[in-house]
């Protein structure tokens, strides 16, 4: 055998050795946890075939505390690329068999690169997250590589898609690159996330909790709001995440990919009857929805987090949209902090990757209380408008059947940057709905009345009459058109083929600073 085979030979034992990793008892570990290792993952996530890994001999360079002659192979991330549905995308994949994934000087310039790539290729980039922390042995090092890779999340955020898959722990400062990218995935019962764990919790606070108490994927899913999807298994996950880059445009510089459409009829008749008629009955805004968009195709996103708005994409006719809609089956459709948060960085996302954005409106008002007015509804809600009036994307609003106070304008209005408004023939567009506004405004007339209840009655059809339908605000311009509900996904259709080439330029400045 001549000396460039015996290399030959040699370079793959190299390799078959680093595709183990942390070796067989430990990726038998891995499993038994249900998790899988850093390259099944990888194998699920992109084409088959298609992955090509970038510094796979990379190791850590570290002496102290125990660690010279401790090999580690690729230093506990697997970096590359590789593509999804056809398309190319860049990632790194923690290896917890490898010091569990901890991060290391080594390991921080890996990610760092493999996204600088991703940046200058226009592409999306996805990390999958499986790891310890910071390597504690390499002390302050680690802690300067988690600062390279979130300046990257921030500087590329709004250049390239960010996706975050938590795959395992994901604790303390590793946290916050995951908080900075566009989604976040997690899986049941195996991934979690915290800034200080459940022993640390303890000593300080002397409150008991488990780590899937404290940071489990139902956790951030139903109450902190800190992630977009959860799923029962991590095959389940991936399938998710190449779901969901299927609606994404690469970069910035391009927009979202469109699909053939079904030809079927755009009339859609069961929309007539599709809502109560009643204005303070409640309805699934779904059924709408799913009226409205191309079959099957609505990703709901942060589906079980402040359920009172309803945000997504999916497609009509072929064309990817961003759907913001209040949800008058809990808390009546009212906006709250956290559903002002949610929609608010939703809209600046589709804004961001050329995303055209369809609001379908049925909301009472913001949510009064003392503990939404001290928790800060006046700056949480003032996102919306911020992130409405920021948007340059085409934007439509359909008003189903109530637009009341500060919210009809906060959901983009045509005062805020609408492009188009429609409203359904009985929407109520108003500083408050008519019985509040008939109550103060007839208070006198109606305590006098031989028959209060029935004076309160006809005062109010008085002002719903005069004041709270869509043909007063048609009449100022402030609605675009009154529409037969049958037709609205024909008119978005129409409206969206209108608004494909909208450009529209803004003062020059460096950045706003939207109230956070």
């Amino acid at each position: 055998m001549s000396d460039m085979f015996e290399k030959i030979n040699e370079l793959y034992d190299r390799r078959r050795e680093i595709e183990l990793g942390g070796g067989d008892e430990r990726i038998a570990r891995q499993h038994d946890k249900g998790k899988l290792t850093a390259r099944e993952r990888i194998d699920l996530l992109v084409d088959e075939g298609t992955f090509m890994e970038l510094n796979p001999f990379i190791e850590h360079r570290s002496a102290d505390f125990g660690m010279a002659g401790i090999k580690g192979h690729g230093d506990g991330v697997v970096t590359g690329y590789g593509k999804v549905n056809g398309r190319p995308i860049y990632l790194f994949s923690q290896d917890f068999t490898v010091f569990g994934g901890a991060l290391g000087e080594m390991h921080a310039e890996k990610i760092a690169n493999v996204m600088d790539l991703a940046a200058k290729n226009g592409a999306p980039f996805i990390g999958l997250n499986d790891s310890g922390g910071a390597r504690i042995q390499e002390g302050v090092v680690s802690l300067d590589g988690y600062g390279h890779i979130f300046y990257r999340n921030a500087v590329y955020s709004g250049v390239v898609p960010q996706i975050s898959v938590i795959m395992g722990p994901c604790a303390g400062g590793a946290v916050y690159s995951p908080a900075i990218t566009d989604f976040v995935f997690m899986v049941d019962k195996t991934s979690q996330m915290f800034i200080t764990g459940p022993k640390v919790i303890e000593t300080v606070t002397g409150e008991k909790i488990s780590s899937e108490d404290l940071g489990g994927s139902k956790i951030h899913n139903t109450i902190s709001g800190n992630a977009h999807f959860r799923a029962q298994t991590e095959k389940e996950t991936l399938e998710q995440v190449r779901k969901l880059l299927s609606y994404l445009p690469q970069s910035n510089e391009e927009k979202p990919p469109r699909e053939a459409a079904a030809s079927t009829s755009d009339d859609r008749p069961d929309l007539a009857d599709s809502i109560p008629f009643d204005p303070v009955r409640p309805y699934d805004v779904r059924t709408v929805i799913e009226q409205v968009a191309d079959e099957d195709s609505f990703m709901e996103i942060q589906k079980e987090f402040a359920r009172n708005i309803v945000i997504g994409l999916a497609r009509i006719k072929g064309e990817v949209v961003g759907l913001v809609c209040n949800q008058p089956k809990v808390m009546a459709g009212g906006l709250d902090i956290d559903s002002s948060d949610k929609a608010s960085r939703f809209i600046r996302f589709c804004d961001s990757f050329n995303i055209p954005i369809i609001t379908f409106e049925d909301v009472t008002g913001f949510f009064p209380g003392i503990k939404q007015e001290h928790g800060g509804i006046i700056r949480h809600g003032a996102k919306i408008l911020y992130a409405y009036s920021e948007a340059t994307v085409p934007k439509l609003t359909v008003i189903l059947r109530k637009a009341y106070g500060g919210a009809y304008v906060a959901l983009n209005s045509k005062s805020i940057g609408a492009d188009l408004v429609f409203a359904w023939p009985n929407a109520e567009i108003a500083v408050m709905g008519p019985q509040g506004a008939a109550n103060i405004i007839f208070a006198k007339e109606i305590a006098q009345s031989e028959n209060p209840e029935e004076t309160r009655a006809k005062k109010i059809e008085e002002y719903r009459e005069k004041f709270a339908n869509p043909f007063v605000a048609a009449a100022r311009g402030m609605v675009d058109d009154v529409i037969d509900p049958r037709e609205t996904r024909i008119k978005l259709i129409q409206s969206l083929e209108m608004l494909r080439n909208k450009k529209e330029d803004r003062p020059k400045k460096k950045h706003g600073n939207i109230p956070l």
